[in-house]
């Protein structure tokens, strides 16, 4: 079967850091491109963050970039999201996905494999 888990989340304050990670089973990140959206209280989701190891490719959504960064231990099949300078607007599920082009604008990003969701809160 193909999975994803998420883990990592949890109450943070504003201004403070949290490592979410993602585990993959099933299928290989060398051969998919991986990333984590986010769904906020009453909002749609948002694709926040993906990368590609077959093409290179990192890529942020402007309400990120600059303090989340992404990054992937393949040999673990394990993709990571460090998570700093914490707003409390950043409080959402977080979904860790695969099965997309990583394409450097996030409106465009859909997913055919969606983890189960790991809740964040920033309190302020």
């Amino acid at each position: 079967d193909v999975q994803l888990q998420a883990s990592g989340g949890g109450l943070v304050q504003a201004g403070g850091s949290l490592r979410l990670s993602c585990e993959g089973s099933g299928f290989s990140f060398d051969d998919y491109a991986i990333g984590w959206f986010r769904q906020a209280p009453g909002k749609e989701r948002e694709g926040i963050s993906c990368m590609s190891s077959r093409t290179g490719s990192i890529n942020y959504a402007d309400s990120v970039k600059g303090r989340f960064t992404i990054s992937s231990d393949n040999a673990k099949n394990t993709v990571f999201l460090q998570m700093s300078s914490l707003k409390p607007e950043d409080t959402a599920v977080y979904y860790c996905v695969s099965d997309f082009p990583c394409h450097p604008y996030s409106d465009v990003w859909n997913p055919h494999m969606w983890g189960q969701g790991t809740l964040v809160t920033v309190s302020s």
